[in-house]
């Protein structure tokens, strides 16, 4: 029988081997005390297995607090859960439930953190995944050989439609390939987005038809369910080739609703993610984080950047957008959003540390801030790109280049 597979970072003051064993029963047949309908039969077919556990350092201090008294020592260990296929089907939701559920609840536990999950190929195929993914992606914009560069519209709040458009239009002349909404820019009194999608479609829909390239714009459609179908609507109405969730607040089932639609290329914005990867020891970490929502279908999806404005290490970036073009599952890799405190002197890095052009560069305020403004920005971006492929290191790019100056000047030590 078929089965999916995680891998759990845990902490524990129980022998592992039990620990673990809680674990299984929690998430399948079992609960904390043995009850009859659980037969020898029942638990053939339906109980989770433990499949390996590899014990690593012990601790005196718990990273989360257990409500229990204190131990003498703690256990960390990698241990593999795996169920069978049948215990879920092919419902999303219930594979979260599964993986998840209430395992962070488990006073047996002081640190326990979803590391990674593998589904089957017949779990996979009930699923298209992304229906546009990096190929579809350069497609819509025209883009090859070379990394997307976009940005993000700044100020976040606050612009008018026909403020963003003048914007918009500034940008597109530059020749930029990606613009989008901030996530704080949904459907609000001052911007309502159909107003903005006219305003920013007629722009890039003129820019289109004089230079045959059309840049995506990704308007957030973010919304409770019927007015995320109706903003959609919106879009395509339009001509647009992109939408913005806010994947994290709009949830798992509603991101696979729009995914579905298959029309625009979906891009997932994971602004929340702190909250459920930044301790060491509690919440997912990216590889199974993006896989849930590679099988809800987005096709573009945020990894941060190298020397970011947030917390996570250049180390943690790397791994994600690795993880985003692995094939599996369903062979459909993402498109890695790279984004945070990016301007274009981090992509001789970037390029060092991936060797990849499958990269959507977004950049709001390098960009934007630009000393010799937005167009001068996006011109300096797609310098510092062309340098990082030809091999060439931050200082010896500039040397090359000597326009890189301006930029290097401005934002070199921003985000130190």
């Amino acid at each position: 029988m078929e089965r999916v597979t995680a891998t759990y970072l845990i902490e524990t003051a129980l022998p592992v081997e039990k620990a673990a064993a809680t674990l299984a029963g929690e998430q399948s047949s079992g609960t904390f005390v043995a009850v009859p309908g659980e037969t020898a039969e029942l638990k053939q077919h339906f109980a989770a297995r433990v499949e390996s556990i590899t014990e690593l350092e012990t601790v005196v201090t718990p990273s989360l607090p257990t409500g229990r008294a204190p131990a003498s020592l703690y256990r960390r260990a990698q241990i593999v859960i795996s169920w069978s296929v049948e215990n879920f089907g092919t419902n999303l939701a219930a594979l979260v439930s599964t993986l998840q559920g209430n395992l962070y609840e488990l006073a047996q536990f002081s640190g326990l953190k979803l590391v990674d999950f593998d589904v089957p190929p017949s779990f996979a195929a009930a699923f298209r995944g992304p229906a546009f993914g990096i190929v579809g992606c350069r497609q819509l914009t025209g883009v090859e050989s070379r990394p997307l560069v976009g940005t993000i519209i700044k100020p976040s709040i606050g612009l008018t439609p026909e403020q963003t458009a003048m914007m918009v239009k500034e940008l597109v002349e530059a020749g930029i390939d990606f613009l989008k909404d901030d996530e704080l820019m949904a459907d609000p009194p001052h911007s309502p987005l159909d107003a903005r999608v006219d305003a920013v479609m007629r722009v890039i829909n003129d820019y289109a038809q004089r230079t045959g390239k059309k840049p995506m714009y990704a308007f957030n459609v973010s919304d409770e369910h019927d007015a995320m179908q109706r903003h959609y609507d919106k879009v395509v109405f339009a001509g647009g080739t992109c939408a913005m969730l806010s994947i994290n607040s709009v949830g798992l089932v509603g991101a696979k609703k729009i995914c579905d639609r298959g029309q625009l290329a979906i891009h997932g914005h994971r602004n929340g993610w702190g909250m459920l990867n930044r301790h060491p020891l509690l919440g997912m970490e990216f590889p199974a984080y993006q896989k849930l929502w590679r099988l809800a279908g987005v096709d573009q999806l945020h990894v941060n950047g190298i020397g970011n404005k947030f917390w996570e290490p250049d180390d943690s970036v790397v791994r994600s957008i690795a993880s985003c073009l692995a094939s599996a599952p369903l062979g459909k890799p993402l498109l890695p959003v790279v984004s945070s405190g990016q301007w274009g002197g981090q992509a001789p890095e970037t390029w060092r540390r991936t060797e990849t052009k499958d990269l959507l560069y977004m950049a709001g305020g390098g960009i934007q801030a630009h000393p010799d403004g937005p167009t001068a920005g996006v011109r300096s971006l797609q310098l510092w790109w062309a340098a990082a492929i030809e091999g060439l290191s931050y200082d010896d790019a500039i040397g090359k280049y000597p326009e890189l100056a301006k930029s290097a000047a401005k934002f070199g030590q921003v985000n130190s």
